[in-house]
């Protein structure tokens, strides 16, 4: 493998093949502005402060297919006088082969208490250790107001649409045998209120304080910023799906994971997004009729529906479609 100028080169039967950045660079001036809703996380994070008193423990969700990226450090910094938890969900998408380097890089950080789930699963075993893993950390840690209380209280947080309502639900359905006490859908900003209260365990009584997803009040990066788009942590359309679906081509092809390939019926790996887009567009049938002006007046023509192809590509990954990915 090679960088040259911004671009990262694999070799793929004898040829070199970039992905380009020169796109989605260009949203470098936006993403600040995407997590840029001050008044709305300041007073999302003045709620979780004012109700730590009654919480046992704090359990973070992120995607295990960036464990490092996009975490909000406002949560570290505002809620660590608690026990903590990290859930790496959504990990049937995530290629776990480096699994023990991302275990021991966690653990020099600080983050020694890791779970990988897959909450989406009817019956997730990494779910069931959940309960007794976090009644361990709890009673390793003194309770101080809470000392006598037979019942725990753990605050769920996380990014937006990383799983945290699914893990309420998993929860609830492996503990409880009940069903969904918490919506969930494929885009952020599902969850809009502070602090729900849902009873997950009878024995022992344990109830989580579900909360809204809250990003960073700065992006790091515009690499962190894409990868946290790609992952659906961004709506969509702030970015642009364009922008997201050569991102996304970029990332498979500096992984070495052409199962689109195969998947839209391309001759061989590429790193031209209007080509990629075009080719899915054609196998997909996705068109539109659009006005062409000539020199012998103005004619409606036949072209490939690009903006439906980004929108198929980035769902076709986001489903695991195109095989299990580590971003970071």
């Amino acid at each position: 493998m090679s960088a040259r100028s911004g671009r990262f080169l694999t070799l793929v039967d004898g040829k070199w093949l970039t992905g380009s950045r020169d796109t989605w660079l260009k949203v470098t001036t936006s993403l600040p502005s995407i997590s840029n809703r001050a008044h709305a996380r300041h007073a999302c994070i003045r709620q979780m402060r004012a109700n730590l008193k009654r919480v046992d423990c704090i359990v973070e969700i992120h995607d295990a297919r960036i464990p490092f990226s996009g975490r909000n450090p406002v949560f570290q910094e505002s809620l660590d006088v608690r026990p903590h938890l990290l859930i790496l969900n959504k990990m049937d998408l995530a290629d776990l082969s480096s699994q023990q380097r991302i275990l021991k890089k966690l653990e020099k950080s600080g983050v020694r208490n890791v779970l990988f789930t897959d909450c989406l699963k009817q019956r997730d075993e990494n779910v069931k250790k959940l309960v007794p893993m976090v009644v361990e950390i709890i009673d390793n840690k003194p309770r101080f107001n809470r000392d006598e209380n037979t019942n725990y209280c753990l605050m769920v947080i996380g990014v937006p649409n990383v799983g945290k309502s699914s893990l309420i639900n998993s929860l609830r359905r492996t503990n409880l045998k009940k069903g969904r006490a918490s919506p969930v859908g494929g885009e952020p900003g599902i969850t809009k209120a502070v602090l729900t209260k849902i009873q997950v365990c009878q024995r022992p009584i344990i109830h989580l304080l579900d909360t809204p997803g809250v990003l960073p009040p700065k992006i790091e990066s515009v690499e962190t910023g894409m990868k946290l788009a790609l992952c659906g942590t961004i709506l969509d359309h702030l970015v642009g799906e364009d922008i997201i679906a050569d991102y996304l081509l970029y990332s498979l092809n500096r992984l070495g994971k052409f199962s689109y390939v195969e998947k839209y019926d391309l001759k061989e790996p590429s790193d031209d997004i209007q080509h990629v887009l075009k080719c899915i567009a054609v196998r997909l049938g996705k068109t539109q009729r659009v006005k062409a002006i000539t020199g012998v007046g103005n004619i409606t023509i036949t072209v490939p529906n690009y903006s439906a192809a980004a929108y198929d590509f980035i769902r076709t990954f986001r489903k695991g479609e195109l095989g299990p990915v580590m971003l970071d």
